[in-house]
């Protein structure tokens, strides 16, 4: 699966849901048939996040087809269909992590062949685990399906640690925070979501430090207590500014830019608008931030 979504619990999912619930996930579709008031509000409570190809989870319990697993990487659970779930391929520990640079990209069964795996989104982690092929490149997948093969392009490798110059490397992960997040404006805004097809406000930040190999919390109570603080006047670009937004107090932004009148223009995912956007903010926002926080350059 390229993108599975978690469930509350296997009720949540209604005839409406029947594309993200298939094998493999229709998410794309299954966003675009969406409401923008479905995206925003209906799916609370019922969805609790998704997973991207390769994650890890523990299945906990299974019943009538669903499965209730366990996702340590973002310190939640919920109930995806069972098909939608493969054992890690046997002796799957070589070859090198990279992560999916390209906003989506898809897995094919050979060099330029068919696609076996559509949607593999940004910061998904792929194992390369052979030699390129006229810019193609095998990849691990789970199952028995063994190898895929991507678009090299699509690819980068997963960042190292800059130990070196801890101050110079925060602002380039900073500046590299704001260009991954600006790849991703419009993207539509789906709760619980952390794909190129649809994506929260905490999802966002979640996936553009990912990108930076950066593990920050999937959710915003946790996330707002992440990293340090800083004092607004201080803000760098990609430091996260926590605001009143949509009935969210505590609604985190990317920050992006000092405008000519000294505030900052903040990248965000937005119900309100539905979709990624970057904006300045306004005076009467100011009074509002709950929090300013700088994320490691490291976890």
């Amino acid at each position: 699966m390229a993108v599975a979504t978690l469930w509350a619990q296997p009720s949540a999912a209604g005839p409406e849901d029947r594309l993200a619930l298939g094998v493999p996930s229709a998410i794309r579709e299954w966003v675009a048939r969406l409401t923008n008031d479905i995206r925003a509000n209906g799916l609370k409570g019922r969805v609790r996040t998704q997973c991207l190809l390769g994650t890890r989870v523990d299945v906990e319990q299974i019943a009538d087809g669903w499965a209730k697993v366990t996702c340590p990487s973002q310190e939640t659970s919920g109930w995806v269909p069972l098909d939608q779930l493969a054992h890690p391929a046997d002796g799957g520990g070589g070859g090198t992590e990279y992560l999916v640079s390209a906003t989506a990209t898809a897995v094919r069964d050979e060099p330029g062949g068919d696609v076996s795996m559509p949607g593999v989104t940004l910061g998904t982690r792929l194992r390369v685990v052979g030699e390129a092929y006229r810019g193609w490149v095998p990849v691990a997948l789970p199952g028995p399906r063994q190898p895929g093969w991507v678009p090299q392009r699509d690819l980068t490798p997963e960042p190292a640690a800059d130990l070196s110059a801890p101050s110079t490397a925060m602002v380039a992960a900073g500046l590299d925070a704001v260009k991954l997040a600006q790849q991703l404006l419009e993207i539509p805004y789906l709760h619980g979501g952390i794909s190129a097809y649809g994506i929260d406000a905490p999802g966002l930040v979640w996936i553009v430090y990912r990108q930076l190999g950066i593990d920050v919390p999937r959710f915003g109570e946790a996330l707002i207590e992440a990293g340090e603080a800083v004092a607004f006047e201080d803000l760098h670009p990609g430091d996260l500014v926590f605001l009143d937004h949509g009935g969210d107090p505590k609604t985190p932004a990317i920050m992006a830019e000092r405008s000519q009148s000294d505030l900052p223009e903040v990248i965000f995912s937005s119900p309100v608008y539905g979709k990624v956007v970057a904006e300045p903010l306004k005076d009467a926002e100011l009074a509002r931030i709950a929090a300013c926080r700088r994320l490691p350059v490291r976890a």
